[in-house]
């Protein structure tokens, strides 16, 4: 018994804490409990595991501060605690691990900012930490030194500063994402000729200056919310597989939309997406289709012009989905509209949606939901949970919403309804986010994210104009 290498308990809806007696098996080297039921707070004793070289409880109920005892863990390889509700700021003591290859900490309830000793971890590949909770902005860590990195994610980590010219120079590098920050200043021209990489996310900061005229053929860039100079002689939305969608933050109207060219000869008062579907009537109301498959940095208007989409993100380790954002129902769906909810558009990261040329006015917005990628059997698909935010008009309506939780099950709907959303510019944002919660490999990897099945839009009868 003593002699143990390895537990591996994953997806096994286990619940209870880890039990302190596990640190008595001196030969534990990979202790994986992942996508389980469990709760309480790390035992102190963990720090005891002298030969441990994998430790991932991901996707649990984990609470409490990372033990101090964790810093003696100087054999780690790989580390992940993404998705618990863990509370106190990443410890310093992670730089003792300096063995390590792989650190996730995603939605993982700790707190910024990141230490800056993370720069002695030099033999990283894989680097993600994201969603951070404080208020405590500090600039990118020193990561020059990381030149074995693939993997490169801070994600809404409280990043303020500059872009380092050093990172478009890492020539392993394939994804990096920097999106949600408070990065300002130009983006260096390193970035534009990186060889190796395929996915870049700048989305949602403050950087400014031109948009570097070319990127390396094949890489999927995303710049959109940002404060960008578009050289283009004709404003555009989407070069290629360039997100420009490039407006300010702080504005939600058409005029911050100028790469549409959109005019509006005439108000709307209603609007209908069948998001991932065609266009189909339901209950009278005809709901315009939305089937393009998008993509990991993609801008799309509609053929009317009175609404678009934007995607943000890659799926993670294993992309199942290929280059396509529209997942099909694999629970039988009963409901009488169920062409609303045989598919739905998904995104790994961001999900936006815009109506455009709406009169000014309150309106009701109801936003149809089903989970249609989980199975409904006692078994392994059936552990899954989606978890993600909703905005409407720069404002989180609701937080960590998980869709089969509150419509009571897989393949039933579920309809969010906001009653006086105000439309004051003619245009109305929703947004959906991934805060890193929630599994991320079941049934399969790379199944999580925001998940729409479509969005109704109608007006509460109240108009007005903007002087």
């Amino acid at each position: 018994m003593m002699n143990i290498s390895k537990i591996a308990l994953l997806g096994n809806r286990l619940t209870g804490s880890i039990p302190a007696e596990i640190a008595n098996i001196s030969t534990l080297q990979f202790l994986e409990l992942w996508n389980n039921q469990m709760s309480g707070n790390l035992p102190p004793e963990l720090g005891n595991l002298t030969q441990i070289q994998t430790l991932r409880i991901s996707s649990n109920n984990f609470s409490g501060e990372l033990p101090a005892t964790l810093g003696k863990l100087t054999t780690l390889l790989v580390f992940r605690i993404e998705d618990n509700q863990f509370s106190g700021k990443i410890p310093d003591y992670i730089q003792n691990w300096i063995s390590l290859n792989t650190l996730v900490i995603q939605g993982s309830g700790l707190s910024g900012p990141i230490p800056s000793g993370i720069s002695l971890l030099r033999n990283l590949t894989d680097l993600r930490i994201s969603d951070l909770n404080g208020s405590e902005y500090a600039p990118l860590p020193e990561l020059d030194k990381m030149t074995s990195l693939k993997t490169l994610v801070l994600r809404n980590c409280n990043i303020s500063g500059k872009l380092y010219e050093y990172l478009g120079t890492i020539t392993s590098l394939k994804i990096l994402d920097l999106s949600f920050n408070k990065l300002s200043g130009t983006i260096p021209t390193t970035y534009a000729t990186m060889n190796s990489s395929n996915y870049i996310f700048f989305t949602g900061n403050l950087l400014t200056g031109p948009v570097p005229p070319t990127w390396r053929k094949n890489t999927y860039v995303d710049l959109s919310y940002n404060n960008l100079i578009i050289n283009q002689g004709s404003q555009i939305c989407q070069d290629d597989r360039v997100n420009l969608f490039s407006t300010s933050w702080t504005r939600n109207d058409i005029e911050a939309v100028s790469c549409l060219g959109l005019k509006c000869p005439k108000p709307s008062y209603s609007l209908y997406i069948n998001c991932g579907g065609n266009q189909a009537i339901v209950n009278g109301k005809s709901y315009d289709g939305d089937s393009d498959s998008a993509g990991p940095a993609r801008f799309r208007a509609s053929s009317t012009g009175n609404w678009a989409f934007s995607t943000t993100g890659v799926f993670m380790e294993n992309d199942l989905l290929g280059k396509t954002f529209i997942p099909q129902n694999t629970s039988k769906l009963t409901m009488e509209d169920s062409e609303l909810y045989m598919s739905a558009r998904i995104s790994p990261i961001s999900l936006t949606y815009y109506g455009f040329c709406l009169a000014n006015g309150s309106y009701t917005v109801d936003l149809h939901f089903a989970e249609i990628m989980f199975t409904d059997h006692q078994t392994y698909g059936s552990l899954g949970r989606r978890v993600f935010d909703i905005y409407i008009q720069g404002k989180q309506m609701q937080k960590d919403f998980n869709i089969a939780q509150e419509a009571g099950g897989v393949g039933k709907k579920i309809i969010k309804q906001f009653k006086d959303v105000v439309v004051s510019n003619n245009t109305l944002e929703i947004r959906f986010y991934w805060a890193g919660k929630g599994t991320q490999a079941v049934p399969n990897k790379s199944v999580y994210g925001p998940l729409i099945s479509a969005i109704s839009v109608e007006s509460g009868g109240l108009y007005y104009l903007c002087s």
